[in-house]
């Protein structure tokens, strides 16, 4: 085995090594869209030292500060700050969250690299206050690294990267937590059916999908890890959400149909991403992770931005360590005449993340207020998002998540005109549970065909004004970051004094009069639904939920301190 030059802290009994002599030597590749299919057909995968100097070439164009510790730093500080201690037993920094460093087919001299440059990135880096991936970052490059120096100014410029449109690695909790708050909104959205599974056997999905970024740097053994960083170092941190999102589709297919106790649920996750070879190869992994249809990197950015402002409003910081923010429905305080708990907590796992830090705050029901519109309008403005749940005479349930102020219909004066984003939903719970999103998200394909000057036949509504700044919608999926498709696909909620409706084009996905007596439902083309009850119902209850931030002013100054 002739990799001496990158295999100093490698045990190669322990590396798959097959087909290593007819791998390819040099990679001359500067175009990016080249590389990116290089990365992903796994061209360097099968050559150690032509992976080492991929990644030290990718590592070196990183953009970072202009004071970013190097090697040389590295064996300045390195003796001063380990002394004559035992490496294997060096403490871990504290913001590594104390989980066990991945050996990675490491000899005994790499583990214990591994401890001493992380001692030294702890050192040279004061401001990380939680970055629990890094170990598995430092074990990783150390098979691709000349000696510790290397190693160390690679994590380092990656940790130092200050292109302000390329996100690497979380260094925060705050980050962090956006990070797994995010993944949350991605799992609900794009893996339907493992996460419908994940809410039936969890109590917390929240703390479920916590765990995320772990499966990746962590569970996953060192050829699938290897893989994932193949590309991560190419096209970024878009890639983990991508293969993160497919462990999770294959555990379903795998696990989907064996029965699983909601105490489990996260060991029964980790067990089968650290097996994960019984089943899936990397190959079939990465395949997976590009089929998924995911919005571009602009829209997982507004979503990072939105779930970290959702953050700083609950008090989390930068500085602060780890805590669980994630706050469920709780039994005690909660009363509906509708839904159960369990039923609000499920619909709390639909919800984007963000709002499901709130708790539940009922701001209207036609038991306690009145049936009217105008009493329905005057307890609801002012609140957004809002959840409107309604059960029909025949107990049937349903209702929809609605992502605007309903104060938003006034700005077309009498004429009944749509506004709302594409977080938009509509859903029945009763006789059975289906949720129906923004068509766009399962078909983003629509999005690209038309102008936001479409209008619906025979129709006198227009659609808003999205080119008006003042036009103020939700951070995500937001009008005014897309090129909207015909408006039938983009009805998402309307009021007058006579109606409100919800869903449209080609049919209403509810529709209620004035009196908020009766409603009818059917199919629309903004949802993709079928009825969501009797097509023509009465109502008995109807119930307008809005969501309350859990902390008061005192909890929040000490949140921060």
């Amino acid at each position: 085995m002739d990799d001496t030059e990158y295999g100093l802290f490698v045990d190669w009994d322990k590396m798959e090594t097959g087909g290593q002599e007819l791998s390819p030597k040099v990679l001359n590749c500067t175009d990016f869209q080249e590389l990116k299919q290089l990365s992903r057909q796994g061209y360097w995968a099968k050559s150690h030292s032509l992976r080492a100097k991929v990644y030290q070439k990718l590592i070196k164009e990183i953009p970072c500060r202009t004071v970013t510790p190097d090697s040389s730093v590295y064996r300045d500080i390195v003796g001063k700050l380990v002394g004559k201690r035992n490496a294997s037993t060096l403490p871990l920094p504290e913001f590594v969250d104390d989980r066990q460093v991945p050996s990675y087919c490491l000899n005994s001299e790499g583990i214990g690299a591994v401890r001493k440059i992380l001692l030294c990135i702890s050192n040279q880096f004061p401001d990380i206050s939680f970055c629990p991936v890094l170990p598995s970052l430092v074990a990783l490059l150390l098979h691709y690294s000349q000696d510790e120096a290397e190693c160390f100014e690679s994590v380092s410029r990656i940790l130092a990267c200050n292109d302000p449109n390329r996100r690497l690695v979380d260094q925060t909790f705050l980050a962090f937590e956006s990070s797994c708050m995010t993944f949350g909104d991605l799992a609900g959205k794009y893996c339907q059916g493992p996460h419908k599974l994940m809410v039936a056997v969890s109590e917390d999905v929240l703390e479920v999908y916590s765990d995320w970024q772990r499966w990746l740097f962590g569970d996953l053994p060192f050829t699938y890890v290897a893989r994932l960083f193949d590309v991560f170092l190419v096209e970024g941190y878009k890639v983990l959400y991508r293969v993160a999102l497919a462990l999770l589709k294959f555990f379903h297919k795998v696990r989907g149909g064996q029965p699983m106790e909601s105490n489990n649920v996260k060991e029964d996750l980790q067990t089968f991403v650290r097996d994960i070879g019984k089943s899936v190869t990397p190959e079939k992994l990465l395949e997976k992770a590009f089929a998924i249809r995911l919005f571009s990197r602009k829209e997982i950015h507004l979503l990072h931005m939105a779930n970290e402002k959702a953050l700083q409003q609950k008090g989390i910081t930068v500085k602060q360590k780890r805590q669980n923010v994630h706050l469920a429905v709780h039994a005690e305080n909660f009363k509906s005449e509708i839904v159960s708990v369990k039923e609000m907590r499920d619909i709390w796992s639909w919800i984007p993340e963000r709002f499901a830090l709130c708790q539940p705050l009922l701001l209207y029901t036609n038991q306690e207020h009145g049936n009217s519109l105008s009493r329905f309008y005057l307890h609801c403005e002012g609140h957004e998002p809002t959840l409107l749940l309604i059960k029909t005479s025949n107990q049937e349930v349903c209702g929809a998540f609605l992502s605007t102020d309903w104060s938003e219909r006034r700005k077309s004066g009498n004429k009944l005109s749509f506004f709302g984003t594409g977080e938009c939903f509509v859903f029945r719970l009763q006789p059975e549970v289906e949720r129906y999103e923004w068509v766009i998200i399962k078909h983003p394909e629509l999005g690209r065909v038309t102008t936001a000057t479409d209008k619906e036949p025979n129709s006198t509504q227009e659609i808003p004004n999205t080119s008006d700044p003042s036009n103020r919608l939700s951070p995500f999926l937001a009008t005014r970051h897309f090129n909207l498709p015909s408006k039938t696909a983009s009805m998402f909620m309307a009021g007058s004094t006579e109606c409100i409706i919800i869903g449209g084009g080609d049919g209403q996905a509810l529709y209620l009069d004035s009196d908020l007596n009766y409603g009818r439902t059917s199919h629309c083309n903004t949802f993709n639904n079928q009825p969501l009850c009797s097509e023509t119902f009465q109502i008995a209850t109807i119930e307008v939920w809005g969501f309350k931030d859990n902390l008061n002013n005192d909890e929040r100054s000490s949140a921060l301190l």
